[in-house]
């Protein structure tokens, strides 16, 4: 095999520029020229690009999309207010989502004043205007006596027919818990069993809820 000199002195032609060079400086580009170091490039790699599949579309273990099902919220303590001479009754609702000509049924409300409970929980609700994003009014029919503010602990507001949400434990039993130390209308104590979780709740003779597990705040409704 023939051999060759080290070029050590020698110079070369770079087949870019055309420009002399050390010998030994020269380099060869992946298209077979020989070009000075400095003048190098290499080869763009979308001369070349890796095969490549189609991105994927479809995913695994998907689930078709569900609505929610509508729930009655619980109001605040004393959350309706009647004004003397009118018909008129704002409710407070803390961020209540709430659009005018949304149909509202109040449950578990109270007297206020000369407005009945019966009246206030009536089965076919009511058609709310909008205040605020925290208020609504509706037109009760009964012309108030006072200026109150009144409704009791546990009144609470949404759809004028809940569904299989809620989770029934007995006739005509009703139970409200949002979060500790809230009222609650029935004796002895609980398990209770929400979205295939248990909860242990507990009430004193006072009707005050003094224990809770594994749980910050859930509304159960009861119905008959």
């Amino acid at each position: 095999m023939p051999k060759y000199a080290t070029g050590k002195y020698a110079k070369a032609i770079s087949d870019r520029s055309g420009l002399e060079f050390p010998y030994r400086e020269m380099v060869r580009e992946w298209n077979g020229s020989i070009v000075h170091v400095s003048e190098f490039e290499p080869k763009q790699p979308q001369l070349e690009p890796r095969p490549s599949s189609a991105d994927g579309i479809a995913i695994r273990n998907v689930r078709v999309d569900r609505t929610e099902t509508a729930v009655p919220n619980l109001l605040p303590s004393n959350p309706f207010t009647i004004t003397n001479g009118s018909t008129t009754v704002t409710v407070k609702e803390p961020d209540h989502g709430r659009s005018t000509s949304d149909t509202v049924r109040f449950r578990d409300a109270s007297n206020v004043a000369n407005l009945p409970a019966a009246t206030i929980n009536a089965s076919g609700g009511y058609t709310i205007t909008k205040v605020s994003d925290s208020t609504y009014t509706f037109n009760s029919g009964v012309t108030a006596s006072v200026t109150l503010k009144g409704g009791g602990d546990i009144a609470s507001a949404g759809p004028v027919t809940v569904t299989a949400w809620w989770i029934k434990f007995g006739i005509g039993l009703k139970i409200y818990l949002n979060l500790k130390n809230k009222k609650w209308t029935n004796t002895q104590s609980y398990i209770l069993k929400f979205q295939n979780q248990k909860y242990l709740c507990i009430k004193n003779q006072s009707g005050h809820v003094i224990h809770i597990t594994d749980i910050k705040k859930v509304v159960l409704f009861v119905e008959k």
